[in-house]
C-alpha cells in the first residue's frame, strides 16, 4: 500500500467501468482516494447498440459518448490507453504507453468475440465489438449493393448477408437488417428478392433466455420480413464464401459474413496469467478476484454465480451496472476496513429488440410482451441505462426517442 492516498485504477470504460468510476465519485472525496480511468478510447460505446451501427440504422455517433461528459476530469484522472498486462505481484498495470501502479483494481475491459476454434471464421467473417469493427459492417454491406448496382461482375450471392449465432446479438442484428435492406434496395435500384438474410445456429432454437411462446412470435416475424433461419445447423467451417454447416456440409454462400455466436472476456485477462474458465473469471460473490484482496472483475470478464439456479447469470448491461453498485460500495468497505457486500442480481426482465417497431420481452417476473409494447420497452430500457450512468442531460443527448 503507497503511503499517499489510495490509488484506485479502473480498467475499462463500458457499462460496468464508467458506472463504478461514478458511483465513487459520489461516495469518495477527493482527500479519500485517487480514482483513475483507463480507457483505450476518449469515449464510451453503447455496446447493446452496437448491431444497430453494424446494420446501418443508427450511424456511430449516436452510440458514442464521450467520457468527459460523464465523468469530470478534474475529479478522476482519465487515462486514454490500451491495456497490455496486469501485474498482480508488482501491483502494475503495463500500457501500450505507461505504467500504473494501484492499490485497488477493477478489472472492466469488456468482451472480445469467441469463434470457439471454428476453422476459419477469425480469418472470414466479421465480428461486432466495437463501433469500428460495427462500422465496417456496415460500410461493406452498402459496398456490396454500390457494386452490385455498378454492373460489375459480381456474384450472385454478393448481396447475400450470411449471420452465424442465433443469440442476443444476432437476432437483434438481423432484426435491423430486415429494416436496412429494405431501405439500401431502394436507394440502389435493386430488387429486393435479389438479397438473402440468413441466420445460422447450431442449437435447435433461437434466443434460449425466451420462452416458447415468445421464441415462436420473434421466428415469425422475422421470416415475415425475408429472414431466414437454420437452426439445428452447427457450422464446420467458414470461407471466404460463406459457412459450411450441417451433416451433409452444405456451403451456404454470401457476400457479406458476421459472427455473432459467442463472447469471451478481453485477452489482458490471458496475457496477465488469470485463472480462465471458458474465457472468463470466476468471481467470488463480492466481486473479488478469488485470493486477492484488492481486485475486483466485473462485466464480461467475469462469471457470477447464480446460485439458485446453480450457472452464472448471462452477462447483461443490467447485470454490470448492478455489480457496479457493489464494487463501489466494497471499494469503500475496504477504504475503512468495514465487512464487503455480496453481489445478489434482481433481474428488471430481457428485452430483445427485432427491428424499430417490434421485439420481445419479460419483465415484471415474467410478464410477456411483443410487438410495438416490446419494441418501447426497449428503448425505455436503453434510456435508463443512460440515465443511470450519466443522468438526465445524457438521455436528453443520447436517448431514444425515435418514432415507429
Amino acid at each position: 500500500m503507497s503511503f499517499n492516498k489510495p490509488k484506485i485504477v479502473i480498467l475499462g470504460a463500458g457499462y460496468a467501468g464508467l458506472t463504478t468510476t461514478r458511483r465513487l465519485l459520489q461516495k469518495l472525496s477527493p482527500e479519500q482516494a485517487e480514482i483513475i480511468l483507463v480507457n483505450k478510447h476518449n469515449y464510451h460505446y453503447e455496446s447493446t447498440w452496437l448491431h444497430e451501427v453494424a446494420a446501418g440504422t443508427i450511424n456511430p455517433n449516436q452510440a458514442r459518448v464521450m467520457i468527459s461528459d460523464v465523468i469530470n476530469p478534474n475529479k478522476v484522472r482519465l487515462v486514454f490507453d490500451a491495456v497490455k498486462r496486469i501485474d498482480k505481484d508488482e501491483q502494475r498495470v503495463i500500457l501500450e504507453n505507461s505504467e500504473l501502479e494501484y492499490d485497488y483494481l477493477v478489472v472492466a475491459l469488456g468482451f472480445e468475440s469467441n469463434d470457439f476454434g471454428i476453422k476459419g471464421m477469425a480469418e472470414y467473417a466479421f465480428a461486432i465489438e466495437d463501433i469500428e469493427s460495427s462500422r465496417l459492417i456496415s460500410e461493406h454491406i452498402e459496398y456490396q449493393f454500390a457494386k452490385y448496382q455498378s454492373g460489375e461482375e459480381v456474384d450472385e450471392h454478393s448481396l447475400n448477408i450470411l449471420v452465424g449465432g442465433a443469440g442476443f446479438t444476432g437476432i437483434e442484428f438481423v432484426g435491423e437488417l430486415a429494416e436496412r435492406i429494405p431501405q439500401l434496395c431502394k436507394k440502389y435500384d435493386i430488387d429486393r428478392s435479389k438479397v438473402r438474410i440468413i441466420n445460422v445456429e447450431a442449437a435447435p432454437s433461437i434466443l434460449p433466455m425466451f420462452d416458447k411462446e415468445l421464441v415462436a412470435y420473434a421466428k415469425k416475424s422475422l421470416e415475415d420480413r425475408g429472414v431466414e433461419i437454420k437452426i439445428g445447423a452447427p457450422i464446420s467451417e467458414c470461407t471466404p464464401e460463406g459457412f459450411i454447416v450441417g451433416e451433409d456440409k452444405e456451403l451456404i454462400k454470401a457476400g457479406t459474413i458476421v459472427w455473432t455466436g459467442g463472447v469471451k472476456g478481453s485477452s489482458v485477462l490471458g496475457e496477465s496469467g488469470f485463472e480462465l474458465v471458458k474465457g472468463k473469471v470466476n468471481v467470488n460473490s463480492d466481486l473479488r478476484m478469488p485470493e486477492e484482496e484488492n481486485i475486483f472483475v466485473m462485466g464480461d470478464c467475469s462469471w457470477v454465480w447464480n446460485k439458485e439456479e446453480d450457472r452464472p447469470y448471462p452477462p447483461t448491461a443490467q447485470l454490470a451496472m448492478q455489480e457496479a453498485d457493489v464494487v463501489a460500495a466494497n471499494l469503500v468497505a475496504l477504504l475503512n476496513n468495514e465487512p464487503l457486500t455480496d453481489f445478489v442480481f434482481e433481474s428488471k426482465g430481457t428485452v430483445a429488440s427485432l427491428g424499430l417497431s417490434d421485439g420481445i420481452g419479460s419483465i415484471f417476473n415474467d410478464y410477456k410482451i411483443k410487438g410495438k409494447a416490446a419494441a418501447s420497452m426497449k428503448k425505455v430500457v436503453d434510456n435508463r441505462s443512460l440515465f443511470l450512468m450519466g443522468g438526465p442531460k445524457l438521455v436528453l443527448k443520447k436517448g431514444k426517442f425515435r418514432p415507429f
